[in-house]
Order: structure tokens, then C-alpha cells, then sequence
């Protein structure tokens, strides 16, 4: 019983120890894109209007951006202002966030039964373990990774150097707002 009593603190310990991670500064030169992305990526492009547009990189040139689909664009370097792509997350945390009660509860469970022996325990600690790490594996693979600034443009050679506020209007089937950009 002293085993399963240490082995639920061991894991409520790891459990809410916090992981830190440090997020990459985004590329200021358009010629540095082609370092974080990739032809195929999910990218969202707000140009110099403000206007936001979601797609997958179709060519990735240091003096332009295409984006494939219905609605493919080329983007000039000069008038991206914003690249921000999804960064996926591994799904071995999951696994392991999974994994480890499914172990937990393998042990409790067999540690309940009186007429169990030694090999028992290992048994029931990897099928229930096996199982959490399933479990965990689909709801990571459900959570969508977080949006991230891979570029944003710095002061070009003419430019004021000045904010800019760019406010225009949304319409979609599903949402009817504005969107308000403020750059500088």
C-alpha cells in the first residue's frame, strides 16, 4: 500500500510541475521566411491593408509568397506585413499524460485484489497504461497547436515609420464584425 501511496504523490508531483517553453522571435526579413516554412504549411497573411487570408503555401521566393487553392494569392514581399502559422505540439506529451494515471489506476485496481501475485500487477499497470496513453494520444491530436508570429515586417526604406490604424469590415456566413489593425 506504501508503494501505490507514493506512486499517486510521484505522480501528482510531475503532474503540476509547471513546462516551460520558449517561443522563437520572428524573422524580420522576408528573405528568412523559407527558415520557418515550408510549401504545404497553413499560413494566415495580413498585407499592408490589414486584411487577413488563410492558406497553404504553394511557393515560398524570397521576394514573394503564393498561397494554393481556390482562392491562391501571390503575396509581394513588400506588402506582407504579418505571417503567422500553427505550430503543431508532439503528440508524446499526450501519450504520457495519458500514460501515466492509465499506470496509476492499473496498480490501484490490482492492488485491491488480495489474491494477486507480483506479475499481476505489472500486467494489469501496462494494459491500463497502454490504454490512458491511447486516450491521451486523441484528445491531443484534437487540440488544435497555437498560433505563432513567423514574420513581421520591419520599416521599410521609404516608409514613415508611423502608426497606422486600418479598420474594414467583415462579412462571412458565419460571422459579421470588423476588424480593427493597428500597426507601427
Amino acid at each position: 500500500m506504501r508503494f501505490l501511496t507514493a506512486s499517486v504523490i510521484l505522480v501528482a508531483a510531475a503532474l503540476l510541475v509547471p513546462v516551460l517553453a520558449a517561443a522563437q522571435e520572428p524573422v524580420r526579413d522576408f528573405n528568412q521566411l523559407n527558415t520557418r516554412l515550408k510549401p504545404g504549411d497553413t499560413i494566415w497573411v495580413t498585407d499592408g491593408q490589414g486584411r487577413e487570408v488563410k492558406g497553404r503555401i504553394e511557393s515560398l521566393g524570397p521576394d514573394a509568397l503564393t498561397l494554393k487553392g481556390g482562392h491562391g494569392r501571390t503575396f509581394a514581399a513588400g506588402d506582407v506585413r504579418l505571417v503567422t502559422a500553427r505550430r503543431h505540439d508532439s503528440l508524446k506529451n499526450g501519450a504520457i499524460i495519458g500514460a501515466v494515471p492509465g499506470v496509476v489506476m492499473g496498480l490501484a485496481m490490482a492492488g485491491l485484489d488480495e489474491d494477486n501475485n507480483g506479475g499481476d500487477y505489472a500486467i494489469i499497470a501496462v494494459m491500463f497504461g497502454g490504454l490512458g496513453a491511447g486516450i491521451g494520444v486523441g484528445f491531443d491530436a484534437l487540440i488544435p497547436g497555437e498560433k505563432l508570429v513567423t514574420y513581421r515586417a520591419g520599416a521599410t526604406p521609404g516608409s514613415s515609420g508611423q502608426a497606422r490604424l486600418s479598420i474594414a469590415p467583415v462579412i462571412t456566413p458565419r460571422a459579421k464584425g470588423v476588424t480593427v489593425s493597428f500597426a507601427f
